[in-house]
């Protein structure tokens, strides 16, 4: 996630008192943030179905995940910087990433609020999918709860509950952020860094890490835990060479890639060394658009038409705000640069990657069609 500041504008403002409550929550939710009403399924997105897509570039029909895309944000209810600019359209996001190949968007949380935002909003849609976690610059939140413990624990079972109904995926957004101290004092991201393991240890989920500007100490604290987790990935990988190469030296611990690991030439070649079985790709959206400054926008072939956020209309992206639908910009860029032949069966490597980590079930369920001959 990259998080620009502490007053985290959401699209959700009710808090439930329990979970008990997620149904009517959720409902509230799916009507206010994505607009239309859940009782009519998905007849009121089906209806607008073909609105605000775009010419997208001839490619092998894909089946893509997005591994981390911030669909809380209250850019996706028309709010920039506490200015509101259009209404809510999420729906008209959502459309363009199913439109686009996605099969299902793993919703990010970076804060206990934020996580039981992303909790309720899966519950909204079959192909969405959540962390529940606290990003490395939002972890005073622990302390200033009053009750660190208390504040564990309501993560913990938050995990649980939202596990049982098999929407929470992974444990995070959680690490290390040395870029952005003036939010969090690093002493306090590592002792609560170290301390979300524990939910990972309870519930056997994967973790979504975060790593900046802060390696030596992620790398210690993740080695000395690896008996805690089972897999993970690092997000939003802006790292160098050696760094990768650190991170692929721990069993189980996968690379993300996005438009941020996409800049620099620099930044190209370090994601030129990341074997495909080790790879997963992302949007972190509305956050690290493939701009036209960067090093790989040469390589995108897919665009949609854009607008200013002032002049927001459903068939246009807002500019400036990435979408999920853009991970195909994402594979693009990464299979260019790499002159991958076959980007059907890298785009599958990566997917088949997504899923024996986030979705082991999606594996079982291949390894059974070939068996039988259906695959």
């Amino acid at each position: 996630m990259n998080f620009h500041n502490t007053q985290h504008t959401s699209i959700i403002t009710t808090q439930p008192n329990h979970l008990s409550q997620y149904n009517s929550w959720a409902h509230s939710i799916f009507n206010s943030v994505v607009g239309c009403d859940p009782n009519q399924g998905l007849a009121c997105c089906e209806s607008n179905k073909h609105q605000g897509i775009g010419e997208l570039h001839a490619m092998p029909q894909l089946k893509l995940i997005d591994i981390g895309a911030n669909l809380t944000d209250g850019m996706f209810a028309g709010s920039y910087h506490g200015k509101q600019c259009h209404g809510p359209d999420l729906v008209h996001v959502l459309q363009r990433a199913w439109d686009a190949g996605l099969t299902r968007i793993i919703v990010t949380g970076g804060s206990l609020k934020e996580s039981k935002e992303a909790v309720s909003l899966a519950d909204t849609d079959g192909r969405l999918f959540c962390t529940v976690g606290v990003h490395p610059t939002r972890c005073k939140e622990f302390e200033t709860s009053g009750d660190p413990e208390k504040h564990l624990q309501d993560l913990l079972q938050l995990t649980k509950d939202g596990v049982a109904r098999g929407k929470v995926v992974a444990v995070g957004e959680c690490g290390l952020d040395y870029d952005r101290l003036q939010f969090c004092p690093a002493e306090t991201q590592r002792l609560y860094f170290e301390r979300q393991f524990e939910i990972a240890e309870a519930t056997k989920l994967p973790l979504f890490l975060h790593m900046r500007a802060a390696a030596s100490d992620f790398l210690e604290i993740v080695k000395r835990n690896q008996h805690r987790f089972t897999a993970g990935v690092v997000h939003s990988f802006t790292g160098t060479g050696e760094e990768r190469d650190q991170l692929l030296a721990i069993p189980n611990l996968y690379i993300g890639i996005n438009g941020c690991s996409l800049k620099t030439a620099e930044n190209l070649e370090v994601m030129a060394g990341i074997p495909v079985e080790r790879m997963m790709i992302e949007t972190d959206s509305p956050y690290c658009e493939i701009k036209n400054t960067h090093a790989g926008i040469k390589h995108v072939k897919t665009t949609w038409p854009s607008k200013k956020k002032e002049k927001h209309d459903i068939q246009s992206l807002v500019k400036g705000r990435c979408e999920p639908c853009q991970i195909r910009q994402v594979l693009e860029v990464i299979a260019a640069y790499r002159k991958e032949q076959d980007v059907g069966g890298f785009a599958r490597a990566i997917y088949e990657n997504t899923c024996r980590i986030f979705f082991p079930h999606d594996i079982d369920t291949m390894a059974d069609a070939v068996l039988s001959g259906n695959d």
